[in-house]
């Protein structure tokens, strides 16, 4: 049963306004990055959070153009170290070979678990323990290659905040409340998932319920007045370059 404080009109219209603070955020980067062409050596901010969009995954009630699949940040655990750049490249994996490591990012784990429960791959060690031999990395080379592959390929935005780690921090009070705002959890479905969606393969019941690559946060209730701080931090970054 959808959830009474998520009134379906009211969450359209902040739909609306979220989607409209990213056409800005797209203009004020220069366009939307895909990891596939993205390097370490670019001008990336310290800390940050970061919005992903899928090709084919097109927003269907709030307006046209594709819609967010992952939001996601780094650095909310107090004295963490790592910065966007780093975060980022873990989901990616190393540009020159490909073989990323799955068991260092849930968003690369959750992917080729879809891949292979769609019938594409076999890979029989796949998130099985959060380390593996040298033997079995081995044997993962070709597939964990195939998730970069998906994940190269996806259209993303990042915005800077660069605030003090911790799980008070603004990056994570964006994230939580952007993909509570985008999860349809138990709520009145808007911008569903194509028919197509990899997500539908996900083994992970709240990703496919919530038509997000996340399932922290996708069952909480948002709070509106975030899209207040979101246009303001994207205004801030305007100015700044």
């Amino acid at each position: 049963t959808p959830r009474p404080s998520a009134d379906r009109g009211a969450r359209l219209d902040h739909l609306r306004r979220f989607y409209d603070s990213l056409a800005l955020l797209t203009r004020t980067l220069g366009g939307e990055r895909r990891l596939s062409e993205c390097t370490g050596r670019m001008d990336w901010p310290i800390r940050g959070v970061y919005f992903f969009m899928e090709t084919g995954e097109f927003r269907t009630d709030s307006g046209s153009g594709l819609r967010v699949v992952r939001v996601g940040t780094h650095a909310v655990a107090t004295d963490s170290s790592t910065q966007l750049w780093s975060r980022l490249s873990q989901h990616r994996g190393p540009a020159r070979s490909g073989v990323g490591n799955h068991r260092g990012s849930v968003f690369r784990l959750v992917v080729g678990t879809s891949l292979i429960k769609k019938g594409r791959y076999d890979c029989a060690s796949w998130g099985r323990g959060s380390t593996a031999s040298r033997e079995i990395k081995d044997r993962e080379q070709d597939f964990e290659k195939q998730v970069t592959k998906v994940i190269g390929s996806m259209p993303f935005l990042w915005l800077a905040i660069d605030d003090e780690p911790g799980p008070d921090s603004m990056r994570a009070y964006v994230e939580r409340n952007a993909i509570a705002l985008l999860s349809n959890y138990e709520k009145h479905i808007l911008d569903p998932p194509s028919r197509s969606w990899l997500g539908h393969y996900c083994d992970k019941e709240k990703m496919r319920a919530s038509g997000l690559w996340n399932s922290n946060h996708v069952d909480e209730v948002y709070d509106p007045t975030f899209l207040d701080e979101l246009e303001r931090l994207i205004e801030r970054l305007g100015r700044r370059l």
